[in-house]
């Protein structure tokens, strides 16, 4: 892999990723003003979670049209986030950035009064173009583009986990209006987090409970089970293997896990980036040809945190769907919404047997 690092015409950085040398000299000719985040975090003294405000966020660019898709790459008259006429994979700074290194401030409390501690949304958001191809997906992306993108998921961990204020890296993939996209070029984010999210918070809890009672770690041993049951397995690689949870949440439901313990992307070898690209891609396809529709989805990659517990965390991708039938949505209501209990229309078991039926 080749990387090459310029600056766009607001000075934020964007990186390519090449699978073979090339020259990356374009300039972004553009008249850019510089980015003006306005993040501000609050601590929840109900829940004791942040909550990140980013009112800025309000502008952001809006479902154009496809031939003024800003992820595409620049073409004469028609310049775009990308100055290059071509792209394996590159990776920019955001425009309109959740959390930021260039919010200003101090730690402080709403009205002065010490009950909700406020703090600068200060960390990174970064895209991420998996192709150049406005109409592709990752789906169709070969297994070497994959393990571009791969590396430089790992690369971009590596680069955010050394940002200043930075406590967890989280990349992601929306994809679908059922989510919420409003670019439909093939895309996912990163963000560096300026604290440990809530979520994440809460599984370290239970993998250092069931260690101390067990003297294993949880996802090990549920990866095990999934394994020899089998009657949830997807799809099985020789280092990843790729199943509906046991308490499955959503219609279409799954995790990716290696079969070896380690806390992120940068700590995969070589042979199990690659088998990733092989078990990912079988994965993704099942779950097109589910509903024969692009499927909407979340990919979401559950790493260790930067500074604290990473021997507790085992990393692993889960992806979902608001999509339980070709043409209706899991709406998060009453229970889910109000109380954050799930309760999932199908079984783990006829989930994966739709998704393996599918393949």
């Amino acid at each position: 892999m080749n990387r090459t690092v310029r600056r766009l015409a607001d000075g934020r950085e964007i990186i390519y990723f090449d699978e073979e040398p090339k020259e990356r000299t374009a300039v972004d000719m553009r008249d850019l003003p510089q980015v003006a985040a306005a993040s501000e975090i609050r601590l929840d003294p109900l829940s004791g979670e942040w909550v990140a405000m980013a009112a800025h966020r309000q502008s952001r660019t809006y479902k154009p049209p496809a031939d003024l898709c800003p992820l595409c790459p620049s073409k004469p008259g028609k310049p775009s986030e990308i100055p290059e006429s071509s792209y394996d994979v590159v990776v920019f700074e955001n425009r309109f950035p959740s959390f930021s290194q260039h919010v200003t401030g101090e730690r402080g409390s709403v009205d002065g009064m010490g009950l909700v501690p406020t703090a600068p949304g200060r960390g990174r958001c970064e895209v991420v173009c998996f192709t150049s191809d406005h109409n592709g997906s990752f789906a169709k992306l070969s297994p070497r583009r994959v393990r571009t993108v791969v590396d430089a998921w790992a690369d971009r961990t590596e680069g955010l986990s050394a940002v200043d204020g930075v406590e967890q890296v989280f990349p992601f993939e929306n994809r679908g209006e059922e989510i919420g996209v409003t670019l439909s070029h093939p895309h996912g984010q990163i963000y560096g987090y300026p604290f440990v999210t809530p979520k994440t918070r809460r599984a370290l809890e239970v993998a250092r409970a069931y260690e101390d009672e067990h003297g294993r770690h949880v996802l090990g041993d549920v990866l095990a089970a999934e394994r020899k049951s089998g009657s949830r397995v997807i799809f099985e690689g020789e280092h990843w293997t790729a199943f509906v949870p046991p308490a499955a949440r959503w219609p279409v439901h799954v995790l990716l896990v290696p079969h070896r313990q380690v806390p992120d992307i940068p700590a995969l070898e070589s042979a199990e980036r690659d088998d990733f690209a092989e078990v990912y891609v079988q994965v993704l396809r099942r779950c097109d040809a589910l509903y024969d529709r692009q499927l909407p989805y979340i990919a979401a990659w559950n790493q260790a945190p930067v500074r604290i517990d990473r021997e507790l965390s085992w990393l692993h991708l889960e992806l979902f769907s608001v999509l339980r039938a070709p043409d209706k949505l899991k709406y998060l209501a009453g229970s889910e919404s109000g109380m954050a209990v799930w309760i999932n229309d199908a079984t783990p078991e006829q989930i994966a047997e739709r998704l393996r039926a599918a393949g």
